[in-house]
């Protein structure tokens, strides 16, 4: 943690999670952006980066609040079977003066008009997982509340930041998956009906944490293939990562105008 206050210099007022081939949103490898890189195995509490498409290191920038850090890549439950994966590292910023984090994931869109390239902004979610990260803690903290879980102050600055970025930012409900096997249509067919718009493996898990922390988090998804069975639908990693890949422009316009606010 110490290495990450210095290289913060000062605390870090948001920390924004990248998901899968969304690594370019922090500007990494632009020298004339970011100040620090530094990869996760050097920062005790975070996870290695065990997924294509997630790079496994902490950007630091900083503009006159503080530092803003970008996690490249996240750890998912899928991979060791720990809902918890995120813990440490939610942990570690919180402990440098994190208040908001901003989640960023792929998905599958549910409703036929969510089609490949779409941003939609997370409202709410379903965990359909079965599991919750903060089993096995203690203490009447444990009990947290996920009322407005997805905080409505974030939540207008998300939609004012698309309005100046001139981006179609829409809503939606997401649905968490334990993965790592992709939705079967009927599954799919199912999350519909409980009325989800977005399915995927992540997110959910990061935002029990971080309220659990006392943390407001926003989330914006990008929508990388249609579900399975939705029009045509057939996801796999390779189309995930490669939509992901041509849509971090948009989701880089849309941070960049959220990030420029300066109400935190």
């Amino acid at each position: 943690m110490e290495r990450l206050r210095k290289a913060a210099r000062g605390d870090i007022h948001t920390a924004v999670v990248l998901g899968t081939g969304l690594a370019s949103v922090a500007g990494k490898g632009d020298a004339a952006i970011p100040y620090a890189a530094i990869p996760y195995a050097d920062l005790p509490g975070f996870p290695q980066a065990g997924v294509s498409g997630h790079d496994g290191t902490l950007v630091l920038r900083r503009d006159a609040r503080g530092a803003i850090a970008f996690l490249l890549g996240r750890a998912h439950f899928y991979e060791q079977g720990d809902p918890r994966a995120m813990s440490g590292a939610l942990e570690v910023l919180a402990a440098c003066g994190l208040r908001n984090l901003v989640l960023t994931c792929a998905s599958g869109g549910v409703r036929p008009h969510l089609a490949p390239g779409s941003l939609v902004l997370i409202t709410d979610h379903i965990n359909f997982s079965g599991v919750n990260p903060l089993i096995g803690t203690s203490g009447d903290a444990r009990f947290t509340p996920m009322v407005d879980a997805y905080d409505p102050g974030l939540r207008m600055r998300m939609r004012r930041a698309a309005a100046v970025a001139h981006i179609d930012l829409q809503d939606g409900v997401y649905m968490w998956f334990s993965g790592p096997s992709f939705e079967t249509p009927a599954e799919v067919r199912m999350a519909g009906l409980l009325g989800a718009d977005l399915v995927g493996m992540s997110t959910v898990p990061e935002t029990i944490l971080a309220r659990h922390l006392g943390l407001r988090v926003a989330a914006v998804s990008l929508v990388t293939n249609h579900a399975a069975g939705i029009a045509g639908g057939a996801p796999n990693h390779a189309e995930t990562k490669r939509v992901a890949a041509a849509g971090a422009a948009q989701m880089q316009a849309l941070l960049a105008a959220f990030l420029e606010q300066d109400d935190v």
